[in-house]
């Protein structure tokens, strides 16, 4: 079976990502970015990795969609017992796939870790974090364990604490509380209308504030999809790095937001289970 491809003969001098966006328009610009990272991309049959390269007139890119080099992501488990794993998921990586990524996600990576030991091993998802999301990240070995999380998630969470960076100065606790609903173009917003949204609340607390910038520790007692981001933007302090969400600072090339720790009971035991994840010293840098 031959490996799917397509050639392009540049016609003339131009950066490689506008090349690449101009003759796949069925792909998005992330998707592309993502084929020049892991080396799918290359001109004259060598790889090139650099998607502001400027490439010469008549060379020849040539583009391999199912050619990849699958980067090495570091593992952390924060906790293991034979029914739950905990792991600190870094930023920038897929709680599960999508219709884009199958294979670079937390799951895939969890679930080859536990079958190394035992390849009938499974692994089931409780919770998810959004893919710019660091931080405290539960999954299940065990089916009936992870439905009985499931199902009863409001009540055995305790605490869901995430600590961000956000633009501004924010007084120094409150609670944001509102009816969330997406648009078609995936934008996750409030809405007035209780009937179309899904309740989010959502308690923070101000640490610290300086050069503009405020460090805050936030606690959900919703787990809605951005529900966090959302909220902070609805109210003029947009996470920073959050483009998606009117973020304009973005110097530390990640979302800074982290879930810092999730604390549960546990349905086997009635005991607290409490996982916690440090916060990256990239975030705790943006206000020292």
């Amino acid at each position: 079976m031959t490996e799917k491809k397509k050639e392009i003969l540049v016609v003339k001098e131009d950066k490689l990502i506008d090349i690449l966006l101009a003759n796949l328009k069925d792909l998005s610009k992330r998707t592309i970015k993502n084929y020049i990272k892991h080396k799918m991309v290359e001109i004259d049959g060598r790889a090139e990795t650099n998607p502001n390269k400027i490439i010469s007139k008549n060379s020849k890119i040539t583009i391999y969609f199912s050619k990849r080099e699958i980067p090495k992501i570091d593992l952390k488990i924060l906790y293991e017992d034979d029914d739950l794993i905990v792991i600190n998921k870094p930023s920038g990586l897929l709680s599960i796939s999508n219709s884009k990524e199958k294979e670079i996600t937390a799951f895939h990576l969890v679930s080859d870790y536990i079958k190394k030991s035992n390849k009938k091993n499974k692994l089931f998802v409780v919770h998810r974090l959004d893919r710019d999301t660091s931080g405290v990240l539960l999954f299940s070995k065990n089916l009936r364990l992870k439905e009985t999380l499931q199902k009863n998630w409001n009540d055995i969470v305790k605490r869901r604490e995430y600590i961000c960076v956000v633009e501004g100065k924010l007084e120094k606790k409150g609670t944001y509380k509102s009816y969330l609903t997406m648009n078609h173009f995936q934008i996750v917003h409030s809405t007035k209308d209780k009937e179309r949204g899904n309740l989010a609340i959502t308690h923070y607390e101000t640490i610290k504030y300086k050069n503009g910038l405020s460090l805050m520790r936030v606690n959900i007692d919703t787990g809605k999809r951005n529900q966090i981001r959302v909220h902070m933007s609805e109210h003029n302090h947009p996470i920073v790095g959050d483009k998606k969400y009117g973020s304009k600072i973005n110097n530390i090339n990640r979302l800074a937001l982290h879930a810092s720790e999730l604390i549960l009971i546990d349905p086997r035991t009635g005991k607290d289970l409490i996982f916690k994840s440090d916060v990256p010293k990239v975030i705790d840098k943006l206000v020292s």
